[in-house]
């Protein structure tokens, strides 16, 4: 793990918003090339990802502080708004981006199921990516395997503060693996038929929550509710119900 990259004087560059900007540009950079027959759509893609990332990021905050973290920052208001201390969660940032672009291609008299679909094998690598982040940040982490294998976070990160030198599940590590293979499933899939638009979209976000909600089961960092789920896990299997009710209604429509 390593949250700062190098310090000079006292600016900090931490890894964490390094490897973010990195995942951003690759995800960009993939949907992008995959778009190449998509002219209009590609060309908007480069305007749609600010708005999208402003979007993400203060969803993934919201998201962090309302249903993750509020105990600690109902006492900690000032908090909130300093991001570079980690507490992004991807699932609010999904959702922020989501609704910047269904504004954004509304407003543009664009699909949004054909936009979303065209975005998402950038959306899922950015994800894999971005769990390098937490990885170096030392947070997303896992509970302890009571066994010798596993991740030791070093002091400073909020895995130590929460375990101290236990082994911990790779959780992070294993999230990002798993979004990998997501994307390639997704890539096979593309080239396989003719998909109703958005039906792409909303198997990635089926196949991301099933492993998500699966992995939560090794995570260590966040508090637990009835059936003693994480937040997590409610919120993959709200987004696993609601993507199976739009993929039900897109097929009868068969969008083309």
């Amino acid at each position: 793990m390593l949250q700062t990259l190098f310090s000079i004087g006292g600016y900090s560059l931490r890894s964490y918003g390094v490897v973010v900007a990195f995942a951003i540009s690759i995800a960009l950079g993939v949907a992008y090339s995959l778009a190449s027959s998509e002219k209009e759509y590609r060309r908007h893609l480069l305007d749609l990802v600010v708005y999208a990332v402003i979007g993400a990021v203060i969803g993934a905050r919201f998201w962090q502080v309302l249903f993750y973290e509020w105990g600690y920052y109902y006492l900690h208001p000032a908090e909130i708004l300093k991001i570079w201390h980690g507490g992004l969660a991807i699932q609010g940032a999904l959702l922020g981006a989501f609704m910047v672009g269904w504004i954004y291609t509304r407003k543009h008299q664009l699909n949004f199921w054909k936009m979303a679909d065209i975005a998402t094998p950038g959306i899922i690598i950015g994800q894999a990516i971005g769990r390098i982040a937490c990885f170096l940040n030392g947070d997303a982490f896992g509970r302890p395997t009571n066994s010798g294998f596993g991740l030791v976070y070093p002091p400073g990160t909020t895995a130590y503060a929460a375990y101290g030198s236990q082994p911990l599940w790779p959780a992070e590590v294993w999230e990002g693996q798993w979004d990998l293979i997501v994307f390639a499933l997704i890539i096979i899939l593309s080239h396989w038929r003719k998909w109703p638009r958005g039906i792409l979209f909303l198997i990635y976000i089926i196949l991301y929550s099933l492993g998500r909600f699966g992995l939560e089961f090794f995570r260590g960092d966040g508090a637990r509710y009835l059936f003693h789920w994480t937040s997590a896990q409610w919120s993959s299997i709200g987004m696993i119900v609601i993507a199976l009710i739009s993929a039900i209604v897109l097929s009868y429509r068969n969008t083309d």
